[in-house]
């Protein structure tokens, strides 16, 4: 690898292993664009989020850090909330940019900001004035985007760090698939045409970029198939099963128009292109609506978005590096989003820091179809909606509550009692997560119960001096240290 490669990180929101056709054999949703790239590139079968929920896994991805280590212990951000990721750390596109990247994040930034006020409430925004701890503080070169989902408001446009209109009214919000908050909105801003607006800005960028002297860099976050769920008149019916069906195709084709973007400059060959999701599919979906339809958004898996189960975390993961990966390759190894910092820097050949990445592995190994003795990852640690953690090592999992720890059943609360306090699943013979073992196994049980602990103690997963958690070690959800 003489010449660093371009890097684009596509992530869409809310959508589910099995929505991607390629990783589906029953599924009803062809993303005929996301196979193809699959089929020139590696297909990972075992891929996760940090979290079960969108907030939480962004500061994964961008810090290489569990999001549990963050302020944030359980939940998501809001749309004026502040920021997430501290002042001084690291970040792919920091680290990128140090390194000669020209980087980009275009679309949904949902890990917090600060608004200027002209009051002493949040939501008292003076929408005339710039942002702050905003992604261009954070290693960016280039924002264009909204705050949180497209369902939070306040519903406008940033560019840089300046709103590019003010609010001029109040929109009452929607329910159902449309559904969205209520909250200002500016004139330049249409939930619908959202999706559009980024796609063409991310096209732009690389039109822009694709002739220059310095690598780029493209994180591109999409707001979609989150609610609210708005296919253009172009998809509207097309999968022939539900609106969300139809805007997972959507998503397909904003894939198929950056690959069109990277071909039309005849960089491909050098570009590495990343898809994946920020964490399971969305109850929004209407998961009855689709199995009517024989579609099941989490495959095979128990749970959806928000669970400490597989359909909560387990995510669609694409790559494609003509240069480095081998067409058609699969990849069965147990990986995460968050070993994205890791990878880019033994990309280019950067050594991170001890305060840097503290859970990201890198992934290129794999990628190079290189020969080990071990797994990439020692161990790999989830999180739910509500804060509950779980551990996977291997084939075992221990999951240190006793329901979702999310939306499904059993629910935190009332419907978890009586049940035992943790749960313990062999996904080699039980990938649904169906027969708890807990009792069965206590010596499993106790060995990654200690790496656990171990691993909240010592701030971090991977080789390196003891780092702090924010908030110390002594949260509600640990309860078992």
């Amino acid at each position: 690898m003489n010449k660093k490669p371009n890097i684009i990180y596509i992530l869409a929101d809310d959508m589910g292993y099995g929505d991607v056709s390629c990783l589906n054999e029953s599924s009803q949703i062809n993303t005929a664009n996301l196979d193809r790239i699959a089929s020139e590139g590696m297909v990972f079968t075992d891929a996760h989020a940090t979290s079960a929920v969108c907030t939480p896994s962004r500061y994964g991805i961008l810090t290489g850090r569990y999001n549990w280590r963050s302020a944030l212990k359980k939940g998501v951000t809001l749309g004026y909330s502040g920021p997430l990721i501290e002042p001084e750390r690291m970040t792919v596109a920091s680290m990128l940019k140090d390194n000669g990247y020209r980087t980009a994040c275009i679309g949904k930034w949902h890990l917090g900001w600060d608004w200027a006020l002209k009051g002493s409430r949040e939501t008292d925004v003076d929408f005339a004035k710039p942002i702050s701890g905003g992604p261009t503080e954070l290693g960016f070169d280039e924002f264009f985007g909204i705050s949180a989902s497209l369902d939070m408001p306040p519903y406008v446009y940033v560019e840089n760090d300046m709103p590019t209109a003010e609010p001029d009214r109040i929109g009452p919000g929607e329910k159902g698939k449309k559904f969205w908050r209520e909250g200002p909105i500016a004139p330049d801003f249409r939930h619908d045409d959202v999706l559009p607006t980024l796609q063409d800005k991310a096209v732009s960028f690389i039109d822009r970029h694709a002739g220059g002297e310095s690598p780029f860099f493209l994180y591109f976050p999409l707001p979609a198939p989150h609610t609210p769920i708005l296919p253009t008149e172009e998809f509207r019916g097309k999968s022939g099963a539900n609106e969300y069906a139809d805007f997972c195709l959507q998503i397909d084709e904003v894939i198929r128009s950056i690959d069109q973007a990277l071909k039309r400059h005849g960089i491909s060959e050098n570009t590495l292109l990343i898809f994946t999701t920020d964490n399971g599919c969305s109850p929004a979906a209407d998961f009855e609506e689709l199995a009517e339809c024989g579609h099941y958004p989490s495959y095979v898996f128990r749970g959806h978005k928000a669970d400490i189960y597989e359909g909560g975390h387990r995510v669609p993961l694409i790559a494609r590096w003509p240069d480095v990966i081998a067409k058609g390759s699969v990849c069965d190894e147990t990986v995460c989003l968050v070993d994205l910092l890791a990878t880019c820097a033994d990309i280019n050949n950067v050594e991170l820091p001890d305060n840097a990445g503290e859970d990201s592995v890198s992934n290129l190994p794999v990628w190079k179809g290189e020969e080990r003795d071990n797994s990439l990852r020692e161990a790999t640690i989830h999180h739910s909606f509500d804060g509950s953690f779980s551990i996977r090592k291997d084939h075992w999992k221990l999951e240190m509550c006793p329901g979702s720890g999310g939306w499904s059943h059993p629910q935190p609360g009332e419907e978890c009692e009586g049940l035992p306090p943790m749960q313990l699943y062999d996904l080699n013979d039980d990938i649904g997560e169906r027969k708890n073992v807990y009792a069965d196994y206590p010596e499993v049980v106790g060995e990654l119960k200690a790496l656990l602990t171990k691993y909240v103690e010592e701030g971090r997963s991977t080789p390196g001096e003891r780092q702090e958690n924010e908030g110390g070690n002594r949260w509600a959800q640990l309860w078992w240290i």
